[in-house]
């Protein structure tokens, strides 16, 4: 949706014109609590993905439960792949901050982050929203970033809290096939695979530890979570022996991804960064 500039707003070359990604409703929203759209902005990288970790079987298991030892995204196997995801997304979210600083903006609101396949080896990391500028004395030291769109922005704003940035959570598990997952099968009736729900609930767990440090990281108070992504892949693991002496074994992987807007409090002390409890805020109005 492209706007004209109306003469003396932010925004736009003198005379021209400015483009936001924000429909009628969301666009009144936001001028609705003092902010002016100044430019729609994209910030886009794009990464070669293709090394997950160590070669051969990730981690440690044991013949008796297949359980891999715990592999946070900084400190295992998955470290390089899970730094590539970080780095990626941050690169791509900076070009666009970059983008609003140069059009005068103090934020960008409505960011939608997108990563899709480029070619069979690389992957595209793109970041597409509004940059805004505040109608008033006080503006932010740095431009902040949200995927909260303009209704919702407003409603934050009206409140009592303020975006700070937009916060990632990533974590990669792996956990090796043993005799309670090979037989998940048809035939094995309908029953809980322990062994899996094991493996998905520590990534979960993971990316939301990683989610909250990031918050802590920005200075907030809580997140606002806008989206939880769970991918799981199988791989070959040579060289280790399989169940009953075969010469391949399986790995079972899991990824999750957590992306939200960390959220802090108008007016209150800055608090020293580490990780904390996090605070899911509900944008719905009660009735």
């Amino acid at each position: 949706m492209t706007h004209r500039r109306d003469a003396g707003s932010p925004g736009g070359a003198a005379g021209g014109t400015w483009d936001s990604a924000l429909p009628a409703g969301e666009f009144a929203a936001v001028k609705g609590v003092g902010f002016e759209p100044v430019g729609q902005v994209l910030g886009t990288a794009v990464f070669n993905i293709g090394y997950e970790g160590l070669w051969g079987c990730p981690g440690a298991w044991t013949v008796t439960d297949g359980v891999k030892k715990p592999s946070p995204p900084m400190g295992s196997s998955f470290a390089p792949m899970v730094g590539t995801l970080y780095a990626a997304r941050r690169l791509a979210l900076a070009r666009a901050v970059a983008e609003c600083r140069a059009l005068g903006g103090d934020g960008i609101v409505g960011v939608d982050l997108r990563v899709d396949r480029f070619t069979s080896h690389t992957v595209e990391f793109t970041v597409l929203g509004t940059a805004v500028r505040a109608r008033s004395r006080i503006r932010p030291r740095a431009p902040f970033t949200s995927h909260l769109r303009g209704q919702d922005f407003a409603k934050l704003l009206n409140a009592g809290w303020v975006p700070t940035g937009l916060a990632f959570g990533i974590a990669m598990e792996t956990r090796h096939d043993d005799w309670s997952t090979l037989q998940s099968s048809w035939t094995a009736g309908n029953q809980e695979v322990e062994g899996y729900t094991q493996l998905i609930s520590r990534a979960r767990q993971g990316a939301r530890k990683q989610l909250a440090i990031d918050v802590a990281k920005h200075g907030a108070d809580g997140v606002v979570v806008d989206e939880v992504e769970l991918t799981v892949h199988g791989r070959e693991c040579p060289g280790v022996g399989g169940i009953g002496g075969g010469a391949y074994a399986r790995d079972c992987i899991a990824e999750a991804v957590f992306v939200g807007t960390s959220i802090a409090r108008f007016g209150r002390s800055r608090r020293p960064a580490g990780p904390e409890p996090l605070t899911i805020m509900r944008l719905e109005r009660e009735h």
